[in-house]
C-alpha cells in the first residue's frame, strides 16, 4: 500500500465518523423527541472527540508527511495533491484545537439546538439566552485557538469559506450594498404588485405534491435522497448515495414550502453530483458554503422564480389549488412570487432584500466576537439593525432574533456565505445562459437536465476541491464581483416594476 492509499484509508475512517455525526444532527432534528436532546449531545460529543483524536493522531501526522512527499511535483490541480492539502488543512485546524474542546462544543450545541427550537416556538429569548452566551464565549475561544489573526472573525469564516477574510468579505458587501439600496429603492417608488393570493389556506399534503414533482424535475436522484420535514429547512448528508433534505410546511404561506424544497434540492444535488473519486474523502465533505449556497439560491431563485420556470409549472400548481389560484393569470402569479417588500424573515425574503438580512447578520456576528455587543441585549440590538436596513422592526423574538438555527449549531461565520452564493449564481448564470442558448426555453418545457449537465460538469463533480474565488476564476475568468447579480436585479425587477 502506497502512503497516498495508506493516509486515505485513514482518512476514509475519519469521514465515516462525520457522516455517522450527522445522521445523528438529522435524526434529532427530524425524529428525536426533545426530551432526547441531552443523551444525544453526549453521543455526539463522545464521536467527535474520537474524530478529533484520530485525525491529530500521530499516526495520521506521519501517513500526512509521508503522503505529501509522494505528491511532491505534481501538478497543483492533480486530484491526490488537492486530497492530501484537503486532510493537510483540517490537520492543521484540528491540532489547534483541544479535542476535548470540541466534543464538549459538540454536546453544547446539540443541547442548545432543543433550546433554540422551544424557545422559537414560545418566541421567548431568554430561555435560549444562556445557550447562546455559552456559544458566543466558545466561538471566542476557538478563535483564540488560531491567534495571531487579522482580526477574531477570520477562523470562523475561514471554517465555512476556506481562505475568506473579514476584510474581504467587508470589500464585497460595501461595493454591493449601495448598488442593492438603490434597486429597493426605486422599486419601493413604483406601484407595488399584489400576492394577496398566496396569503389564503393551502393544503399541506398538496403543496408537499408539488415540491416533490418539481425537485424531481430538477433531477434529485430518490433513489439516493429522501426529504423530511423540520422546524428549519436544511440538508445533510452521509455520504454519496444517503442526502436528505427537509423543508417546513405553512399553510398560510405555500412560498415557504415551495421555494424551501427548490433551495435544498439545490444544495442536494450538488451532494448528489459530487465525482465518485471522492468519495470518503474530504474534498467531498470540506466544500466551500459559498459555492453550496450558489446551487441552492440558483434552484430557488434564478429557476424557481423565474418567467419560464412557471410557464410549465403554474397549471400544475392551478389544478392543485383552483379555489385560490382559478382566477390568477400566469403574468399575475409570477410578479406575486417577485414582489420586492421588506420582511422579517430571512427564507421567505425576496432577492432583492435578501442580502440586506445577510449584511445585518454579519455584523451583529462580528460585534458578539468583538464583544463590543452582548448576548443580553441581542434582541434589541437585532431590531435595531432590521429597522436600519429594512424599515421594519419584529413584533416578537421568533420573528427577530430567534429566526434562524444557525447560531444554535454554533455556526458563527456561516452567514456571510448565503450572499457571497447569491453573487456567484448570478455570475455563472450568465456564463450558463450563454452556453445553453435555448436555457428558458427548455424550461417552458420542463427540462432541466440540461442545465444539470451543465452544473455537474463545471460545479457539482468537484466538490471542495476549488475555493470559490479558484473555482470562480475557472468559470468566469475572474474572483467574485457583485455587478452580475446587481444587473440580474435590475433587469429583472425593472421588468416587473417598470423602471
Amino acid at each position: 500500500m502506497s502512503k497516498l492509499d495508506e493516509l486515505k484509508t485513514i482518512v476514509g475512517e475519519i469521514v465515516d465518523l462525520g457522516h455517522s455525526r450527522a445522521l445523528l444532527e438529522w435524526d434529532a432534528q427530524v425524529n428525536m423527541a426533545r426530551g432526547g436532546a441531552e443523551d444525544r449531545g453526549n453521543l455526539i460529543g463522545t464521536l467527535v472527540g474520537i474524530m478529533v483524536e484520530k485525525i491529530t493522531s500521530e499516526k495520521t501526522a506521519r501517513a500526512l508527511e509521508e503522503a505529501e512527499a509522494e505528491v511532491a511535483g505534481l501538478d497543483d490541480d492533480n486530484d491526490d495533491v488537492r486530497i492530501v492539502r484537503s486532510v493537510r488543512r483540517e490537520f492543521d485546524r484540528l491540532t489547534k484545537v483541544p479535542g476535548d474542546w470540541m466534543a464538549n462544543f459538540a454536546r453544547l450545541t446539540s443541547v442548545a439546538q432543543n433550546a433554540w427550537e422551544v424557545a422559537k416556538e414560545k418566541s421567548d429569548f431568554a430561555h435560549f439566552k444562556p445557550h447562546l452566551s455559552e456559544i458566543v464565549n466558545k466561538r471566542r475561544e476557538y478563535a483564540g485557538f488560531f491567534a495571531p489573526f487579522d482580526h477574531v472573525y477570520d477562523p470562523l469564516l475561514d471554517e465555512f469559506e476556506p481562505g475568506m477574510k473579514t476584510v474581504d468579505v467587508k470589500n464585497i458587501f460595501a461595493k454591493l450594498r449601495p448598488e442593492q439600496v438603490a434597486v429597493v429603492k426605486e422599486i419601493a417608488s413604483r406601484p407595488q404588485v399584489d400576492n394577496a393570493f398566496l396569503l389564503k389556506d393551502y393544503d399541506g399534503q398538496k403543496q408537499w405534491d408539488f415540491g416533490v414533482d418539481v425537485i424531481t424535475h430538477f433531477g434529485f436522484d430518490w433513489n439516493r435522497g429522501r426529504q423530511d420535514k423540520s422546524v428549519h429547512p436544511f440538508t445533510t448528508s452521509f455520504g454519496l448515495d444517503d442526502v436528505r433534505i427537509t423543508t417546513k410546511i405553512e399553510k398560510n404561506w405555500p412560498a415557504a414550502a415551495m421555494f424551501g424544497s427548490m433551495h435544498e434540492c439545490g444544495h442536494a444535488l450538488f451532494e448528489q453530483g459530487i465525482s465518485p473519486k471522492f468519495r470518503r474523502t474530504p474534498v467531498m465533505a470540506n466544500i466551500s458554503m459559498a459555492v453550496h449556497e450558489s446551487q441552492s439560491r440558483m434552484m430557488e431563485n434564478l429557476v424557481g422564480r423565474s418567467l419560464s420556470f412557471w410557464k410549465f409549472f403554474y397549471p400544475k400548481l392551478q389544478s392543485l389549488f383552483p379555489e385560490n389560484l382559478a382566477n390568477v393569470s400566469l403574468e399575475q402569479f409570477y410578479r406575486g412570487v417577485n414582489k420586492v417588500e421588506p420582511s422579517l424573515i430571512r427564507i421567505e425574503a425576496d432577492e432583492a432584500t435578501y442580502n440586506l438580512h445577510i449584511m445585518l447578520r454579519l455584523e451583529l456576528e462580528i460585534a458578539l466576537m468583538e464583544g463590543s455587543q452582548d448576548v443580553e441585549t441581542l434582541p434589541e440590538a437585532w431590531n435595531a439593525k432590521v429597522q436600519e436596513y429594512l424599515g421594519i422592526t419584529p413584533p416578537n423574538d421568533a420573528e427577530g432574533v430567534l429566526q434562524d438555527v444557525h447560531w444554535s449549531n454554533g455556526y458563527f461565520g456561516y452567514f456571510p456565505t448565503y450572499a457571497l452564493g447569491n453573487l456567484l449564481s448570478a455570475m455563472w448564470w450568465e456564463k450558463i445562459e450563454r452556453d445553453i442558448p435555448d436555457l428558458h426555453n427548455q424550461f417552458e418545457h420542463g427540462k432541466f437536465d440540461g442545465l444539470l449537465t451543465w452544473l455537474r460538469a463545471n460545479i457539482h463533480q468537484y466538490g471542495g476541491k476549488y475555493t470559490s474565488q479558484e473555482l470562480s476564476q475557472r468559470i468566469t475568468g475572474g474572483p467574485i464581483d457583485p455587478m452580475p447579480y446587481v444587473r440580474y436585479l435590475k433587469t429583472k425587477f425593472g421588468a416587473i416594476y417598470g423602471f
